[in-house]
């Protein structure tokens, strides 16, 4: 009987290289998804290679078993897991494709649960207190730039990286809407309203100006140097703006989303509109926000009525 066929081998470094490029240049995937999916799979591959696994085709799905064992007993979160066992599957079934791997070893790689957790969102009242210390803050071109982010994103609920990726063209102030450019390449026209409009048009009248620079290139929103503004830079804000006001908890971006579209759907708006509004790919994704809707008119419930 012949001896099986070694596996084609593959330094780590070399080919988690040629996956970055197939994620960034065939597949169009974002910067930070990219960066996501390395981040892990460079995880990966210290894992393998500390434990004599130092070519890619030497993996098998009980080293796979081994390494999150592993990154469990580090104390990574359930999501993290679940995120580094799909980036496990992605990158093997690849690099099966690419003949790199015999055969794909994580196909039967199991995700731990994700723990299902709220998401944590603002009242109306905490957003629009947040909203008012920003407003305070806008007598300069980096205030009025961090009011109009904040209305911006509470007004469309769209993701740090589509903030990041508007340009000037994108922003139509007559109708009130956006293009926005989404996960997968996806484009979709997102509305807002009057006083995002206002803080877009102070922003673009009176503090881009001042930030402009040659390299600015068409930009909606620049950095203190005149370049694109960074997502790192979005991000302070929001927790900087949200932290300034009393009794409110730290919140983020991602947070700011969770607020503007849990107040539209609590608000009458169609589960259906949200996902559009979103940019969700699936209707469940969405429908995290009818729990959260329902957790929090339990909560006011019990607060409120005297047999609760």
């Amino acid at each position: 009987m012949a001896e099986p066929a070694a596996p084609p081998e593959g330094d780590w470094d070399e080919v988690i290289a040629r996956f970055r490029d197939h994620l960034s240049l065939e597949l169009g995937r974002s910067d930070h998804t990219v960066r996501a999916y390395v981040g892990d799979l460079d995880a990966l591959a210290d894992f393998a290679r500390e434990r004599g696994t130092p070519y890619v085709g030497d993996l098998s799905l009980l080293s796979l078993r081994a390494w999150l064992a592993d990154q469990e007993r580090r104390g990574l979160s359930r999501s993290t897991l679940a995120r580094r066992a799909a980036s496990a599957r992605v990158f093997t079934e690849w690099a099966v494709q690419r003949g790199v791997l015999s055969a794909d070893v994580a196909a039967r790689l199991a995700s731990p649960k994700r723990a299902h957790r709220l998401p944590s969102v603002l009242t109306a009242d905490q957003a629009s207190a947040v909203l008012e210390v920003a407003a305070e803050g806008a007598d300069s071109p980096i205030g009025l730039r961090d009011l109009a982010i904040l209305e911006t994103l509470y007004a469309t609920g769209i993701r740090v990286g589509e903030l990041v990726g508007l340009d000037i063209d994108d922003i139509d102030r007559t109708r009130r809407t956006l293009r926005v450019l989404g996960k997968g390449g996806r484009e979709r026209t997102v509305p807002f309203g009057v006083p995002a409009e206002r803080a877009l048009a102070a922003w673009l009248a009176e503090g881009r100006p001042a930030l402009v620079r040659d390299t600015s290139g068409p930009a909606a929103f620049l950095g203190a140097r005149g370049g694109r503004i960074d997502p790192r830079t979005v991000r302070a804000v929001v927790h900087r703006t949200a932290g300034a006001v009393e009794g409110v908890a730290d919140i983020g971006p991602h947070g700011w989303r969770h607020t503007s579209a849990t107040h539209v759907l609590e608000g009458g708006a169609d589960l259906r509109a949200v996902q559009e509004i979103l940019g969700h790919q699936s209707l469940a994704t969405t429908q995290v926000y009818t729990h959260v809707s329902v957790e929090r008119l339990r909560k006011t419930y019990e607060q409120a009525h005297p047999r609760a």
